[in-house]
């Protein structure tokens, strides 16, 4: 055991992190839409029409597409990579801690005679492991979504971060360390749901395909269980992200009352405002992204196993 579980979920985190990062900027803004912020003459935020007075009204609400295309073509290709740096050092900080904490676990609870695992233990697994790499990685995903987010404000309220320590720097200095944490609660949340659910739906789709005989263990069968761990996790976890999304977007300026006291808050002034499948909002490209974004990851932690198989570290 040791680092090597560290190490092989620490690789495939982030060559699945960065293959999906586009999908997943197109999820935070398409979580953006619909919040109320203030719209200034002769600026025009990503995803609102010009008017001509300040008014109080939400931006235009478009689908992945339209989100993206107008991305590309106001902000150019290039932003479709916006935080990826940011991206990069979340993979390294959560998924490597919450993949290897995995490992380690499923280690330690799997029965030593007949190596099974039953699916409640890998569940637990999974959201211990998950609270514990969130709480590591969330400086990491605030500075993320602040990234992802930024090119959807005004350019007077853009935060214009040249990179991931440089949003954090700037955010410790304008807002104190606590910032790097904010919204935390939801990040672990989230981090619980999907870890949870993802580990423990493939470990389970696969050993069910392979103990039925229905392909052997290669690449379609760890296509398949990662296909259905991703789904599985994007439903779990959608409510969560939308809220998470919004809480560590906010802008907090001091002397003046924040959008939103807190997740709860968050959570209400959302449903109130929106309706409550408003908390489902992104869930296409959600799903767009978790699923590949799993595929990729199990898919590239099967060869990485293999490569280090011979090493003990």
């Amino acid at each position: 055991m040791g680092l090597k579980g560290f190490a092989e979920g620490g690789i495939a985190s982030i060559v699945a992190g960065c293959s999906t990062h586009p999908l997943d900027l197109i999820k935070v803004r398409m979580q953006l839409q619909g919040e109320s912020a203030p719209i200034q003459t002769n600026l025009r935020p990503a995803l609102a029409f010009q008017t001509s007075t300040t008014v109080n009204a939400p931006p235009l609400r478009v689908g992945v597409i339209g989100v993206g295309s107008r991305l590309i073509r106001e902000e150019g290709m290039r932003a479709l990579f916006s935080g990826v740096s940011a991206t990069v050092l979340r993979q390294t900080l959560y998924s490597t801690t919450r993949m290897g904490l995995y490992d380690i676990i499923k280690t330690e609870w799997t029965d030593p005679e007949t190596k099974t695992m039953p699916l409640m233990k890998k569940i637990g697994a999974g959201a211990i492991a998950g609270a514990i790499g969130a709480a590591v990685g969330n400086p990491a995903d605030v500075a993320m979504v602040r990234m992802q987010a930024d090119g959807r404000l005004p350019l007077t309220d853009r935060r214009n971060y040249k990179s991931v320590l440089d949003a954090i720097t700037q955010m410790i200095r304008g807002e104190g360390v606590t910032s790097l944490w904010r919204g935390s609660s939801l990040t672990i949340n989230r981090a619980m749901l999907v870890t949870s659910s993802q580990l423990a739906s493939y470990d389970s789709v696969k050993e069910t395909i392979l103990e039925k005989g229905l392909l052997k263990d290669g690449l379609g069968t760890h296509v398949l269980a990662s296909f259905a761990a991703g789904f599985v996790a994007s439903v779990a976890s959608n409510p969560v992200d939308v809220i998470k999304t919004r809480v560590m977007n906010m802008k907090v300026v001091a002397g003046v009352a924040p959008p939103y006291k807190g997740a709860v808050d968050c959570a209400l002034k959302t449903v109130k405002a929106e309706g409550i499948m408003s908390l489902y909002k992104g869930f296409i490209p959600t799903v767009s992204r978790q699923a590949p974004f799993t595929v990729v990851l199990f898919v590239t932690l099967e060869q990485v196993k293999k490569l280090f198989k011979d090493y003990d570290f």
